[in-house]
């Protein structure tokens, strides 16, 4: 099991770490939540980590943490060697390739399948006044859609926003990968699709990562999922990793080992009210 940051400086070879991570919403109210207490996490380049966790586990609050849609309390967030702590999110976009788990999150729908390929293929780059998608580009743009084996190359010029769930996550699968970010993020990027595109999408994300040997970050509800796919397993708790599994352990595990371990959580978790209710009635 990989042990914990134990300085401010990453691992040798990390792609992304994460020392002593905290962050409190809604501090000094009725309704403050500890949503990360204390996270240290680091990825090697390459890796595929799957994380899992019930409602209010903070896997999706880790995830939005990394890619900087909010400023932790406490911390250091390094990506590909950089410190990347206080840079917002949009500084952070290009380094980092993220699939939102709704399928018309992150393109434009009234634009073409070409224009918003061509969108993701100029990030980072400055904006010139002209539109014109250059010949070179078109055909580049036909060659990847093409390998999404969806019939969607000889359909470039219709809007996204006229796709079916599947079709436009797939491609904003190809948008998030276009560039080779450093770091990809997956955010339940299946939990709005049917399961016959779910599980087209999710091929798609396998040749992807492999393909292209990203460091990826995927956030899933599936316990079939995290079985299935990456090469270690984080199963967080209040905020706070509370397992992994990775090598011969996560070759190992089924489906009925994450739920024995979910139950156990759980189980730990009436066992402390029990005994908080206990100690409150006995000295009040």
């Amino acid at each position: 099991m990989p042990q914990p940051l134990t300085s401010l400086n990453p691992p040798a070879g990390a792609m992304l770490a994460l020392h002593d991570v905290r962050k409190t919403f809604n501090a000094g109210t009725v309704n403050e939540v500890r949503a990360l207490r204390g996270v240290n996490l680091s990825l090697p380049a390459g890796a595929f980590l799957v994380i899992l966790g019930g409602n209010g586990s903070g896997k999706s609050t880790l995830l939005n943490a990394v890619a900087g849609a909010f400023r932790v309390d406490e911390g250091r967030i390094h990506i590909a060697g950089q410190d990347v702590t206080r840079w917002p999110e949009h500084a952070r976009a290009r380094l980092v390739g993220r699939v939102f788990q709704n399928p018309f999150t992150g393109t434009a729908p009234t634009m073409s399948i070409a224009e918003n390929l061509a969108l993701a293929a100029r990030r980072g780059l400055r904006r010139g006044l002209g539109w014109a998608l250059p010949g070179r580009l078109k055909a580049e743009l036909r060659d990847q859609v093409s390998q999404l084996a969806m019939g969607l190359e000889d359909r470039l010029d219709n809007a996204i926003g006229s796709l079916s769930g599947g079709q436009r996550q797939a491609l904003t699968l190809l948008m998030a990968n276009w560039l080779k970010p450093e770091l990809l993020l997956l955010d339940e990027h299946t939990a709005a699709l049917d399961p016959k595109s779910a599980d087209q999408v999710i091929r798609l994300t396998s040749q992807l990562i492999t393909r292209h040997r990203l460091t990826t970050l995927m956030v899933t509800h599936s316990m079939q999922q995290a079985v299935n796919l990456g090469d270690r397993i984080v199963m967080m708790h209040q905020g706070s990793v509370a397992c992994q599994f990775e090598g011969a352990d996560k070759q190992r595990l089924g489906v009925p080992d994450l739920l024995a371990r979910f139950e156990e959580l759980r189980r730990r978790d009436m066992l402390d009210e029990t005994a908080a209710t206990l100690l409150h009635d006995t000295y009040i």
